[in-house]
Formats: structure tokens, sequence, C-alpha cells
């Protein structure tokens, strides 16, 4: 039955196939130059309805003549009907992926062999292997690929300049932006005029093949070859690891300059097409840099502040917090270009707006994916630019002429270097950390040439600029010079000028507690003095940041959070991670993992301290060193009243004490090594008319010579130093001192007892007069001979105290 079944069910499906729904799901091929028919059944708003059935098409499958389409092409049959090579299909992103991962491999091929790494910078080597690519597709017949201009402004340089200003240190670009805005603005108009000039007059006097190349064209030619690339700057000045002021004075200029640029190209672009430039029109190019540059950092501080709003109300949708930085910072770049402002300064202002409230918001999983994304994404696109150079050399056309492109490297060079040193000469008059020369060399030096050069100028339109390929070959021939020659040498020349490099510390609470005091201590110095500056300004937009912009686009209580709470909360979460990552912390709870730990309100709740176990032996050690540590502190603080001024009679004493049995100590110390040691040497009247002159309550005179007080010292004592207690020191007699002549030539008489009970005193403690012999004896007697070294592991205070 089953198996008739199984026969039987071709047979079903052939005959209700003309009944199924699917039958026109193999429709013909309709080419696409071929505008869709409307049929009658079409409705108003364009949405076309299936044509009605003919007699034909509802015929059964099994008369019909043969397995072809309606028009009655035969289609080939298959070895394997399902199995097929359709590289049209996925050759677009198929190629992209194998750039991509092109890209990724020579990388990591530059770093795993640090000794190639180490001498050439990574942008020559991707350089070197965009050649060898380029040279190979050429070589097997086909045509390598070009960097157009629009995959690279579009999609290749926004993930480059979103990285840069989303993390820009903005304490250090704030304090130099005067010297970075100099160097952008005036540097890049001095470098274009100058260059343009010159090559102006080169091609004047070069002979044939130039004397067609006008003033404007010229201009134009300046204008793209003068400005600072960012991404090559990057690439070289983060391998060698420079200090953070040059870093960001030469990385500043390169992104401040992008609206000069952009204003010079289009501006002499247009005038190139112009019979006439007037007044107006020089006037109205000169306003039109304030247009550019003012609009795109308008534009991005508005998709910043609207990309921090938003971010206020993730708190229950982590997953897409990151997307909302990458679109309104790509949204801002592309609003910017639409209006030909400048996307480089809206992606800097935009990230520089959001990010201070969107880290305040987001969770810090997600503060971990933007920075990782962003890192990855404009290392790739990094990679595949200098590549795509390498590959772009080889594919176009090039018009070499020997005059332009030595003029225009040779040229380069000097206009860096005046422009540098001139601009240098004026700004140092007004800043307080000088520029050295050092500092003014390596800016100079630095001011590499990139991919936004090479795309601009392949931007430019053949028919109006014939002259193109001259211009794109000399330009290339600039990038490979800085890149390889200046990018190369500049490592050993930072060495060798023994330039200060950066120093990779963390920020500790200490240096943000100095740092908020150092400005608020600057901010009051300037309000005394009447001087509105940087620090004035930069504490009004503080104030108002506090108290009008954190309340409307912070969420919760973290609105209200000082500055240097959320600074060590950061630091606390940063160290936290980093001892979960070195394994310092077994395991973590796993309701961590699922909220953010910046988000969680910690519940005070009582804390019992807990106390270490320690045994009988060690406490009673901790109390004596405690005991004795502190009253030696005790003793040697000096009183001080700083309304009367009077001194204290004891201080002296107390200090004349503490000497003595310094002494009494060294003195045990030595004769301890000996059996026997000389008699004691009595002090001279003199000597003891000075002690009681320096310590007069320890010594005092007597009526009587005979009852004097008699000092006792038992040198031979076995005992360790620390029995020796001078605050017991007894003294005999009346408390009055005589000032009669005979008892001042007698003096301190010191003599020599044995020892006392152990409930006394054995230092400095009056008694009776003993014979030398008896004295000798005794010490002879209780000398116990030289003391036996401690063994390891005994404690240091001795067990007989």
């Amino acid at each position: 039955m089953g198996a008739a079944a199984l026969r039987a069910l071709p047979w079903a499906l052939l005959l209700l196939g003309p009944l199924l729904p699917g039958q026109g799901l193999q429709a013909d091929p309709v080419p696409a130059s071929e505008p869709l028919q409307r049929f009658p059944g079409a409705e108003p708003g364009g949405i076309t309805t299936a044509p009605p059935a003919s007699a034909q098409e509802i015929e059964p499958l099994h008369k019909q003549p043969g397995n072809h389409s309606g028009e009655g092409a035969a289609k080939p049959r298959k070895a394997f009907p399902v199995l097929g090579i359709d590289y049209g299909h996925v050759r677009i992103p198929f190629e992209i992926s194998l750039w991509i991962l092109l890209a990724c491999l020579m990388k990591l091929g530059f770093h795993v062999i640090p000794s190639v790494s180490n001498i050439v910078p990574e942008s020559c080597l991707l350089i070197v292997v965009g050649l060898l690519v380029g040279g190979l597709i050429k070589g097997v017949g086909e045509k390598p690929p070009i960097l157009r201009s629009e995959i690279f402004f579009l999609f290749l340089l926004p993930p480059i300049i979103l990285d840069a200003g989303y993390f820009l240190p903005l304490r250090q670009f704030t304090e130099n932006l005067g010297t970075i805005l100099i160097f952008a603005v005036v540097g890049t108009l001095w470098n274009a005029f100058f260059l343009g000039g010159l090559m102006y007059a080169v091609c004047q006097v070069g002979g044939t093949g130039l004397n067609h190349i006008g003033l404007l064209a010229n201009l134009l030619f300046g204008s793209i070859i003068s400005a600072v690339d960012p991404v090559a700057v990057l690439a070289v000045f983060e391998e060698i690891h420079i200090n953070e002021l040059l870093h960001i004075l030469v990385f500043g200029e390169s992104l401040l300059n992008d609206a000069v640029t952009v204003v010079l190209y289009h501006l002499f672009e247009e005038f190139a097409n112009f019979e006439q430039v007037t007044i107006i029109d020089i006037i109205l190019g000169f306003l039109s840099f304030f247009v550019v540059s003012l609009g795109g950092v308008f534009v991005g501080v508005i998709y910043g502040v609207i990309a921090a709003f938003t971010s206020r109300f993730t708190s229950h949708i982590r997953v897409i917090e990151p997307l909302f930085v990458f679109l309104y910072s790509y949204m801002a770049y592309l609003s910017a270009e639409l209006f030909h402002l400048s996307g480089i300064m809206a992606l800097i202002a935009s990230g520089v707006v959001m990010r201070p409230y969107v880290e305040a918001n987001i969770s810090h999983k997600s503060h971990t994916t933007i920075k990782y994304f962003l890192k990855m994404w404009s290392s790739v696109s990094e990679t595949l630019i200098f590549i795509f150079l390498g590959v772009s050399t080889v594919a176009g056309h090039h018009y070499w002429n020997w005059t332009f492109v030595i003029s225009t490297l040779l040229f380069c060079l000097i206009a860096r270097v005046l422009g540098v040193l001139g601009l240098t000469w004026f700004i140092n008059k007004f800043r307080i950390v000088k520029l050295t020369p050092k500092d003014q060399f390596i800016i100079a030096y630095g001011g590499l040439r990139g991919a936004i050069a090479f795309s601009l100028c392949y931007l430019l339109d053949y028919e109006h600029f014939n002259m193109r390929d001259m211009f794109l070959t000399a330009i290339i021939t600039v990038i490979f010079f800085t890149v390889f020659v200046q990018g190369m040498t500049i490592r050993p020349l930072v060495d060798l000028l023994a330039v200060k490099k950066k120093q990779e510390t963390k920020r500790s609470i200490n240096e943000e507690i100095h740092t908020q005091f150092l400005d608020h201590l600057l901010t009051g110095i300037e309000d005394i003095c009447g001087h509105y500056g940087h620090h004035h300004w930069k504490d009004k937009l503080n104030r108002f940041n506090k108290k009008y912009v954190k309340k409307c686009l912070i969420a919760g209580e973290r609105s209200k959070e000082p500055q240097l709470i959320a600074f060590y909360h950061k630091m606390e979460m940063k160290q936290a991670i980093e001892l979960v990552e070195s394994g310092g912390l077994g395991k973590i709870p796993s309701a961590v993992s699922t909220v953010s730990m910046q988000n969680i309100q910690p519940k005070t709740l009582p804390v019992e301290r807990a106390l270490p176990a320690l045994s009988k032996d060690k406490e009673e050690e901790i109390r004596k060193i405690l005991r004795n540590n502190l009253q030696k502190t005790r003793q040697r603080l000096r009183s001080y009243n700083r309304h009367t001024l009077v001194a204290d009679p004891y201080e002296e004493a107390w200090n004349q004490m503490l000497l003595r049995r310094q002494k009494a100590r060294q003195l045990e110390q030595k004769i301890n090594n000996y059996l026997t040691v000389p008699a004691h040497k009595l002090d001279s009247p003199t000597m003891s008319r000075a002690r009681i002159g320096s310590d007069p309550l320890a010594y005092e005179p007597k009526p009587d010579s005979e009852n004097l007080p008699i000092i006792t010292i038992d040198p031979a004592s076995p005992q360790s130093p620390e029995s020796v207690d001078l605050a017991n020191e007894e003294l005999k007699g009346s408390s009055h001192l005589s000032s009669s002549p005979e008892e001042d030539e007698e003096g301190l008489v010191m003599r020599v007892k044995e020892p006392s009970s152990p409930g006394t005193d054995d230092v400095f403690t009056p008694g009776t007069s003993d014979s030398p012999s008896n004295q000798r004896m005794l010490r002879c007697l209780s000398d116990p001979g030289p003391r036996p070294e401690p063994e390891e592991g005994e404690p240091f205070i001795p067990k007989g105290q």
C-alpha cells in the first residue's frame, strides 16, 4: 500500500500543478533598460495587478510540447541540477571581502615580523603591497581597480576621522587651539599661494608642455597639494610615539585644514571656468571659508546634541546604543557634504560634543563596543587607502614632466619649512611654553601628504583640466616622497635629536584633583586681574554645562554627579576590568554581566570590619613596638603655643635624657664584647657644672655636698637597652637650688653602684657608694660574654622585656 502511494505521488503533483498558486514562480526575465508596462487593471498608486491568465497558461503541464519557457528558448541541461557557478551574482561583495581580508593579512604579517615594522612604517609597506598587487593584476591582462574619489570620501575617510574626533584629547586640543588654527589656516593659505605662484612661474619659463597652464590652474594645484593629510600623519606619528604637544599640533593642523582645502579647491575650480574674476568674487570666496568651516561645525554640533539626547532613553535597549553613535556621526558627515560644507569638521564636532553625554548614559559594554569597533573600522579603512594608493599608481594614466614634478617636490619642502619657521616665530611671542627648534623641525618634517590630495585631483574634470594626468603624477610623487623618505627617517631623527616622547602613564585621582585645583586657581587669578582669558571662558562654559545642558542630556542622578566622582568611578571600573583580564579575580557574579556596572546604585549596608587573627606573641610584639615608637614620637614633639611663645622648660631635659640614653646603649653594645671594661671615668667639675646648667631639673645641687645626687650606671648589665627607663629617674634631697661657691666648686659626684633589684631603675638611680674592687668583681661575674647571634625567625624584640 505504501509503495503504491509513493508511485502515485508524482502523477498527483503533475495533475495538481496548474491549480497551484506557485505556477508563476519562474517569471520571464525583463531587461532593466525596458520600463515596466502598466496593465489596464493597474492601481492608481503605481502598484500593478496580475493580468488575466490565458487558456494556454492554464493548460495542464503534460499537454505542453516540452519543458521550456513560453518564448520557446530551451534551457541547457546541467549535469547537476543544483550545483553551478554564478560569479556575477556575488562579484562585488566577494571582491570587497577579498580586499579587506588581504589588507588584514598584510597588517598582521607586518606586526608578526618586528624587524621589518621597526624600520619601515606600516603605511610604506602597504603601498608596496598595493604596487605589487596592481602589477600582478596588470600582468595577467586585467585592469587594476582605481581608488575612486566617491568611495574614498564617502566610505573610507569617515571612519578614520570619526575615530580621531571621538577620542580626541580635548584638553590638549583646546589649550593649543590658537596655535593649531594658525598652522591650519594661515599655514595652508601660505603653502597654497606660495606653491601656486612659484609653479606658475615655472610653467611660464619651463618650455613646451607647460605654457598652457594658467595661474588659476596652478593655484588649484597648490591648494590640493598644500594640505597635510590626517591619515598619513596618524599612520606615522602613532608608531614613533611622539609627545602629546607635537602630536596634537601636527594632527590638529591636518584635521582643521580641511575647511581651507575645500574652500580653495571649489573656489579655484569655479574661477577657472569664469571669463573674468571680479573683486566681489574674491570677497565672496573669502567669506565662504567661514561659511564652510563654521557651517560644518554647526551641523556636527546639532547631530551631536541629538545623539546625546537619544542615548538618554536607551537604558532598556542596550544593544542598539553603539549604532546611534555611528549613524548620527555619519549623517552629520553626509549632511555637511550635501551642502559642500566641511564634512571633516562636522565629524569632529559631533564626536567631541556627543562623547561626554553618551558615555554617561550608555552601558560599559556599549562603550567598549564603540571603542573597538571604531578602532577596527578606522584601521581597516587606513589599510585599504594605502593599498589602493599603490594599486591606483599602477592602474592610472600618468604624464611625467621632469621640470614640473621636481619643482613641485622642491617647492613643497621649501614652503613647509618657511611657513613653520615664520609662524612659530610669531606664535612664540604669545605662548608660555615656547616651541623649541627641535619642535619646529618635527612639525615641518611631519607635514605628510596622502590620499586626500590624490582623491581631490582625481575629481577634476578632464575636459576643463586636460593637465590632470600631470597633476596626478606630481601628487603621487610628493605622496611617495613624504611617506617613504620622511616617514622612514622621522623615527631615527627623533631619537637622534632626543625629542621628548610620549609617556604612557595612567591618570590618577591625585593628578585629577591637582588639575582641577589649578584650573580654579588660574580662573580666580584671571578674575582678580580683570583679564578674561582662556580659563575664565572655560569656567563659564563648565558652569553652563553643569546647570543646564547635563540636566537635559544625561538621564538619572548622573547629571548631578561631580566630575571628580565620575572620574573616580571610571578609573575604578578600568582597574576592575584590568584585574579580571589579568586573572586576579577568580569569579565575577553572573548578575554583573547583564547589567551595566556604571549604572548600579550600591546599597549602603553595614559592613563589619574583619580583624586578622593574630597569636598572643605577635600581639605582644606589636604592643611593645607601638609603645616604644609612640613614646619616642611623643618625646620628639615640641610643644608650641602661638599666643605666648613660651618655651617648655621640660623640652631640653627630655632631649638630654634621650641623648644620654642613646650613649648608654652605645656604651653597653661596646662593653658586651669584652669580659672586663675599664673603670668609669668620672666627669670633671667643669663638665658637671655644664650638665647641671643644661638639665637643672635632673641635677639639683644640695646644701650638703655629701648628699649630692648620685647617678649609677652598670655598663655590664646583661639586660637589653630597652630596659633603661629615664622617666623613672629619682632625685634625692630638696628641690631648692643652692648658690654657695663651695658647692659650685665641688660640683656633681658620679659613683658606680651594684645592680639594683628588678623593681627599680638601674640606670639613673641615686645610691650608696661601693669600692672599686667590688665593682670590678661584680662586672666580671655578671658579664655573660659575647652575645650569640639571633636565630632566623626570632622576634627582633628580646623575650626578657
